[in-house]
């Protein structure tokens, strides 16, 4: 299998309501819109790579249910390898989501059954990729995946979204720890000085700040970079958009401050739609709005 970003990870199946505002407790309110597709931070992440014009895989998990038929029949759309995902009869994970008017969102996720895979679940010998992504959320075939490539010096992302027991097992096992504000302040409290105890697991650090831009540490150097402006509609996915731009960026010649800004204009670009996978942009769209 020869591919430039293997996604690892979570996939799920979103339903997607848009309301004119938030409801009140025991208030009843009809949706403006509603939209429904595959979901899940690494499988979003695969769907933007392959969008981008990169070849991408996706490691997880998928319930033998419709959701998870759908689903797998998306990333097949989207030319998404699905050779390492396992399917089971365990559901597949469903988030709904509810977007408000100036595009924050609320997510309820049902898991049932179905826990992490174990890390035997997934023969990874075959694998040949440029970069790997990891989200946290299959840490036993994370680590399983980082012990039999660790001497191929291949770069490895963690996609950390908030703090729970894989995030934490990866965390200082990656080249680049790209975090959410979330998980900046949930791990150490306060963003002034999340940046360098961060830097104290991953040689790489990124924490981005939604509307707010990023801010970014490494060995040598630091900064800053302001957010793209653009009308909001939807923040679902744009992390998920950032993540796999980065990470795909990384098996390029890009300058790390063009790496960044390469990831910012695809999250950027998934606030503009409603709902993260059709928020994702094509390498048309990505390179018009970089232009």
């Amino acid at each position: 299998m020869n591919i430039d970003v293997l996604c690892v990870g979570h996939a799920s199946y979103d339903l997607i309501f848009s309301v004119d505002h938030h409801p009140q407790a025991d208030e009843k309110t009809s949706a403006t819109d509603f939209l429904s597709s595959g979901g899940g931070p690494a499988a979003n992440a695969a769907v933007c790579i392959a969008r981008l014009g990169f070849n991408a895989a996706f490691s997880g998990y998928l319930g033998a249910d419709i959701f998870g038929e759908n689903h797998h029949k998306e990333l097949l759309a989207e030319e998404v390898n699905t050779d390492l995902i396992v399917r089971g009869q365990n559901p597949t994970p469903l988030s709904s989501i509810i977007v408000k008017p100036n595009g924050h969102r609320s997510l309820i996720n049902y898991k049932g059954s179905t826990t992490a895979l174990p890390s035997d679940a997934i023969n990874f010998s075959d694998v040949n990729a440029k970069a790997l992504l990891f989200d946290g959320h299959e840490p036993n075939i994370s680590l399983t995946l980082l012990k039999q490539l660790s001497n191929k010096n291949i770069p490895t992302v963690l996609d950390a979204g908030s703090v729970h027991e894989g995030t934490l097992s990866l965390m200082d096992k990656v080249d680049y720890l790209v975090c959410s504000e979330k998980f900046a302040l949930q791990f150490v409290g306060d963003i002034s000085s999340a940046l360098k105890r961060l830097t104290e697991f991953a040689p790489h650090v990124v924490i981005t700040l939604g509307d707010k831009g990023l801010i970014w540490k490494t060995s040598e150097s630091s900064g800053s970079l302001p957010a793209f402006p653009i009308q909001a509609t939807d923040s679902t996915g744009a992390g998920d958009a950032f993540h796999g731009a980065f990470t795909a960026a990384l098996t390029t010649n890009m300058h790390w401050l063009d790496i960044l800004k390469y990831a910012s204009a695809a999250g950027a670009l998934c606030c503009t739609k409603m709902g993260a996978r059709n928020g994702l942009p094509s390498k048309t769209t990505h390179q018009s709005f970089l232009s």
